[in-house]
């Protein structure tokens, strides 16, 4: 049986470990943070990485704690409807398979699966990788060292396995020119149940949307010099006051619930683009491999599938662990390209940076409402040109739920 050191417990790492132990591997998980995350910011599910959450039996729970957002909606100062669309029109190019909910809600139903049946170290990381002739061995900052047969990366846009091991972040990240911030708030008034509302202004938007349990989450997106990025969240707050303070709609209080939070997410909207994805015995998956970019909407999809193939090619592939890396490379390479190529082409679609940019973008939403356009206007970049492979035998060992 193979051991597989797994860095990383939010998407792609829970994902890979369910897939291995069907397998047969033996994973561990390895994460960061002392427990798995909450809050944070909502996704769009679809496409292949809803068909693997079908197959590890995750739909019920995706349905129960997902949302049907029923319109998009684009909102003046005074908070007047601009533009907006019914997203019925998503079900239809997805046939029905598409829901919206909190990303750190489906990594939760993620690692449920493997909960108590794959040993996971929370409160520690990895500060050291030593290839061996036979084994990887890795220093854990707090946790001493392990050896594994392979090691794999699966540690977000800022991966310390790939820093380790390919080089500092720099080499891969091409930056975007936004910055995004998420944060939720309790009690907030008006609740626009099932509306995405987004307002904004030359080079920022603001977005608001509703959920359970009386909370509302905001989002924020500005366009941003790389050099300005404060690092502490008193000093990304201070910079938050500084870009909304003077905009209309609701953000005076949207920037007064914000004081309040004790929780914000923030960061660069970038790409990480690699020659190569693996080297000797360690691997890269989702965001750490080929982040496309937060705006882009799929990236916790996209890390689905990247664990799903790379455990079903170490299993095919028995001992020869190189050539299961290269024909995982292989079959996912031109296919995340494609979507990398689309979302750069999104990246400034939320947050314009012209007033006359915002007005071609409320055009194109509103023709989203027109039988047929949106189909035309959207439907190749939501359209998965990938068929996933079948891996049936690794499918058949899999169970409902491993712990």
């Amino acid at each position: 049986m193979k051991s597989v050191l797994i860095s990383g417990a939010g998407i792609a790492g829970p994902t890979l470990a369910y897939w291995l132990r069907a397998a047969g591997f033996e994973p561990t998980l390895v994460e960061r943070a002392p427990a798995l995350r909450s809050g944070g910011y909502v996704i769009d599910f679809w496409g292949l990485g809803y068909s693997i959450a079908e197959q590890m039996g995750l739909l019920p729970e995706i349905d129960r704690d997902g949302y049907h957002v029923q319109e998009l909606r684009i909102v003046d100062e005074a908070g007047r409807r601009l533009a907006g669309f019914g997203t019925g029109v998503f079900a239809e190019l997805t046939n029905g398979r598409y829901v919206t909910l909190q990303r750190s809600r489906l990594s939760r139903l993620l690692f449920e699966r493997i909960s108590g049946g794959v040993e996971t170290i929370f409160g520690d990381e990895i500060v050291l990788v030593e290839e061996r002739a036979d084994c990887v061995e890795v220093q854990l900052e707090r946790g001493g060292r392990r050896r594994c047969d392979l090691l794999v990366g699966a540690d977000g846009l800022h991966s310390a396995v790939r820093r380790l091991v390919f080089g500092p972040q720099r080499k891969f990240e091409r930056y975007l020119g936004y910055v995004v911030a998420a944060f939720e708030v309790h009690g907030y008034r008006p609740r626009d149940e099932d509306v995405y509302l987004i307002y904004g202004r030359p080079g920022r938007m603001v977005g608001r949307f509703t959920l359970r349990d009386d909370r509302t989450l905001f989002l924020l997106i500005f366009a941003a010099d790389r050099a300005v990025l404060p690092e502490t969240p008193e000093a990304q707050k201070e910079l938050l006051r500084g870009i909304y303070g003077s905009d209309g709609w609701e953000c005076d209080r949207m920037l007064e619930e914000l004081e309040r939070t004790g929780e914000l997410y923030f960061d660069a909207v970038s790409q990480i683009k690699m020659p190569d994805w693996s080297r000797g015995r360690v691997a890269l998956i989702g965001d750490a491999a080929f982040c496309v970019s937060l705006l882009a909407g799929q990236g916790s999809a996209l890390a689905m599938i990247s664990a799903y193939v790379l455990a079903g090619e170490l299993a095919a592939a028995g001992d020869r662990y190189s050539t299961a890396f290269a024909q995982y490379e292989a079959r996912l390479k031109n296919y995340i390209d494609r979507k990398q190529q689309g979302a750069e082409r999104f990246a400034g679609a939320l947050a314009p940076k012209t007033r006359l940019g915002m007005h071609f973008r409320n055009l194109a939403v509103r023709s989203f409402s027109v039988p047929g356009l949106a189909k035309l206007s959207i439907g190749r970049d939501m359209a998965d040109q990938l068929e996933l492979p079948g891996y049936h035998w690794l499918v058949a060992n899999a169970e409902p739920h491993l712990g």
